[in-house]
């Protein structure tokens, strides 16, 4: 059992926001209006850390998402007709879901990897 696993969570909707509350974070996933949580590929995400109050942002994508994307520009020719994709805080994940994607943000702080994978969010 990893961290992610073993940490006890609340999860709910606040509107228009997805929170999941950890031990160690709580992470506020924006998806779409109606969409299956367990299907979630393609979501913005902010983490604010239990330990100190700071904030992180992300996209996070599943590759799946990413090679539709980079389909669909290479008929619409956004992004040189689909030859790149880049996201300035994206986090490319293997599979689709709202908890996967939480069990990915526990597994990278437990990892250390966290701080170098999301973009920290400056409070005002």
């Amino acid at each position: 059992m990893n961290n992610a696993e073993s940490e006890s969570t609340e999860q709910g909707w606040d509107e228009p926001w997805y929170r999941v509350r950890t031990d160690r974070f709580e992470a506020s996933f924006l998806p779409s209006a109606g969409e299956d949580l367990d299907a979630v590929c393609n979501v913005d995400v902010e983490v604010r850390l239990t330990e100190d109050g700071s904030r992180w942002t992300a996209t996070v994508f599943t590759l799946a998402e990413v090679e539709r994307l980079m389909k669909r520009w290479s008929q619409t020719g956004e992004e040189l007709g689909g030859r790149y994709f880049w996201c300035s805080d994206g986090l490319i994940v293997g599979d689709p879901g709202i908890d996967n994607m939480t069990r990915v943000l526990a597994d990278l702080l437990s990892a250390g990897d966290f701080t170098q994978m999301l973009q920290r969010v400056d409070d005002e």
